[in-house]
């Protein structure tokens, strides 16, 4: 599952399930792109991934609910490394809300946005130029919230199924170069997971068939794999990564 001298593309990509993705794709040889809003984050992970792996590693500050800035990530990345490899569209949020009726004409957008808006735009454009040439691979991080939803994020169950539609989608318009692939996610303990409340956690945690919630360098595996030469045949198939959630 070597990923040398790829460009890996990772949304959401300075803490969480993001930073250990960048992480392992530099371990495993790649040059990486951390996006996240945050600009110190990005910058300090970036050079992090530099000291520790040797590899070339680009901040970009951009919030993917916005249409300009996933472009200009786009342009940005072509400009400094000429292609990319993978593509991991991993930025995600669910805010909570007092109720159903309370959720806020600012606050779905906002939850659309970054979970489906922003993944569409950008594998739309770098897609279209992976097909137009050598290839590469997109991952779609959905949720297990897309084909579960509970009372506290109804928006953003909804915008996981869409992603997961889109990722089937992706795959059709983009073949036979370009691979697209969910990662649906179970509860992960990330630095968000903290602020669960401790009946939460362990409701979630007796959900699963290992009786745990996941840590984060847990999707390091099916990340790699689904972005490698190892799942050369493997399009539009969702990888269920939530300890056998039942």
């Amino acid at each position: 599952m070597s990923h040398t001298d790829k460009v890996v593309v990772v949304t959401g990509g300075s803490r969480g399930l993001g930073r250990e993705m960048v992480l392992a794709f530099a371990a495993a040889g790649a040059d990486v792109v951390i996006a996240s809003r945050k600009s110190a984050a990005c910058i300090a992970l970036a050079e992090e991934v530099k000291s520790a792996h040797g590899r070339r590693a680009l901040p970009v500050a951009c919030n993917v609910s916005e249409w300009a800035q996933c472009d200009a990530l786009v342009e940005t990345v072509y400009a400094e490394f000429g292609r990319v490899d993978v593509l991991v569209n991993n930025a995600g949020l669910s805010p909570l809300y007092p109720s159903l009726d309370q959720v806020t004409e600012a606050l779905f957008d906002k939850v659309i946005g970054v979970n489906l808006k922003g993944p569409f735009r950008l594998s739309a454009l770098i897609g279209t130029r992976m097909a137009a040439g050598d290839g590469g691979s997109i991952i779609n991080i959905s949720s297990t919230e897309a084909v579960h939803p509970d009372v506290f994020s109804v928006p953003y169950a909804t915008a996981k199924a869409g992603l997961n539609a889109l990722t089937l989608g992706l795959a059709q318009t983009f073949a036979p170069k370009v691979r697209v692939n969910t990662i649906q996610c179970g509860p992960f303990g990330t630095d968000i997971s903290k602020a669960w409340p401790e009946e939460f956690r362990d409701a979630a945690a007796a959900q699963t068939m290992l009786g745990r919630i996941g840590e984060p360098n847990e999707i390091v595996g099916a990340a790699l794999f689904l972005s490698s030469e190892a799942a050369s045949f493997c399009t539009a198939a969702t990888l269920e990564l939530h300890g056998g959630r039942r």
